[in-house]
């Protein structure tokens, strides 16, 4: 440890002194103590919701029928296939083929140039499909005679990131109406409020810190919108004429990079060419040198040690990182790159509830969930805004970096509201 708090002393972090395995020997505790609260569930919300998201379905269907000219299996790959490619001629370049012919998975269908109008209804019937099974119908039937839910943690091996089961509760949408309506029925018991907090962009504050990068420090420092900063960056356009189409393109390249993404992976993800996604990764490298140097430097490592760590000391093993198969190779170089990063932002959050589960102990409110950077706590309504301070604190103060660690709390009857 003592080399390790060396490093992240020069890095300007200050971190406890405790190994990757007290941290994660000491949340187990924790986390059983969340399993067994649970979180209550009002099952009319979801109820409701589902009549109506069923109902859109059944309008969307008959628009795809109206649209293809006949009936057919919306739910079936190869008849969706047969409408798309071979009736309506739909261009098939640059979209991956399958055993069965080409690929309808939405990723691929999102890629069909200006997405005829077709193309747009069947992605939202997939996507109103998986909030149905995946979440209205089940999730009322997992709950127990309190109506409170509770699902499993568990921590990936690779990252130590939560992981959480039976019901997943780490997929459940963030954004967008349906999200938001989904998340409302997550409620307070009675005579309570919902603490939700979460940090703002800890892995790319993580990064920044661990490439000593200039331009990103002083982006942070200055409380800028990172992504704003980015897309200014790339595009060369002053922070007032940043659009939201740049801003939304300048996001994924800044976690592309930290996730070791090729110009051919950020092409697929924005929907551009490889060579128009290789010029913005040049452009940004050529602003965040220190983030090119840091991406080397772990590669470097990788292929000399064998492995990569978090600063809390996590190692990630990565056994083909010299196999003379390319892509597994590539595949081993993205995990050397954002291992130490995703990693080392686990530790944190994982520190920020071992304290709480402390700190809240003498305030009568409890943890309920935690998904991704977010921590969901029950509070009395009284005591829901104290809380809420105590939250933000001690997410903000278990560790030092050479930026500013911000997270941002909020109190309401439901988890859409406090939000």
């Amino acid at each position: 440890m003592n080399e390790l708090l060396e490093k992240a002393e020069k890095l300007g972090i200050k971190i406890p002194p405790i190994s990757s395995e007290k941290i994660n020997e000491d949340i187990k505790p924790v986390l059983r103590k969340m399993e067994q609260v649970g979180i209550r569930i009002d099952c009319n919300v979801l109820h409701r919701l589902d009549q109506k998201l069923s109902k859109r379905l059944e309008e969307l269907k008959q628009a795809i029928f109206k649209l293809a000219g006949h009936e057919f299996n919306v739910d079936s790959p190869s008849q969706m296939a047969d409408v798309l490619f071979d009736e309506l001629k739909l261009p098939v370049e640059g979209l991956k083929k399958t055993k069965t012919g080409i690929s309808t998975a939405a990723s691929e269908l999102k890629k069909i140039e200006n997405e005829p109008e077709i193309i747009k209804l069947i992605l939202e019937h997939r996507e109103l499909s998986k909030l149905i099974s995946t979440y209205l119908r089940p999730l009322p039937l997992l709950v127990d005679e309190q109506d409170r839910l509770h699902t499993t943690y568990g921590m990936e091996t690779t990252t130590g990131r939560l992981t959480s089961s039976e019901p997943n509760l780490q997929n459940i949408p963030i954004r967008g109406i349906y999200g938001l309506e989904i998340r409302s029925a997550f409620i307070a018991s009675k005579g309570m409020k919902l603490v939700a907090a979460d940090y703002s962009q800890i892995e790319l504050r993580v990064v920044a810190c661990l490439a000593q990068d200039r331009a990103m420090i002083e982006s942070f420092k200055k409380g800028e919108d990172i992504h704003t900063r980015t897309a200014s960056e790339i595009f060369d356009v002053p922070i007032k004429k940043v659009t939201k189409e740049m801003r939304r393109k300048a996001k994924a390249v800044n976690f592309g990079i930290v996730y070791g993404q090729t110009p051919y992976g950020l092409s697929q993800a924005l929907g551009i060419d490889v060579q128009k996604a290789a010029e913005y990764i040049m452009h940004y490298f050529n602003v965040h040198k220190g983030i090119k140097d840091y991406i080397n430097e772990m590669i470097v490592k990788a292929h000399t040690d064998g492995y990569v760590e978090t600063l809390f000391g996590t190692k990630r093993y990565l056994p083909e990182i010299n196999s003379k198969i390319r892509f597994i190779a590539e595949g081993e170089e993205r995990m050397a790159i954002n291992t130490p990063v995703q990693g080392t932002a686990a530790e944190i959050l994982k520190l920020a509830m071992i304290e709480l589960d402390k700190r809240l102990a003498k305030t009568g409110a409890r943890m309920l969930l935690t998904v991704h950077d977010e921590i969901v706590v029950e509070a009395a309504e009284k005591e829901a805004e104290k809380v809420g301070r105590i939250v933000k604190e001690v997410m903000e103060s278990v560790v030092t970096l050479c930026v500013p660690v911000e997270a941002e709390a909020g109190a309401g009857k439901n988890w859409a509201e406090a939000k």
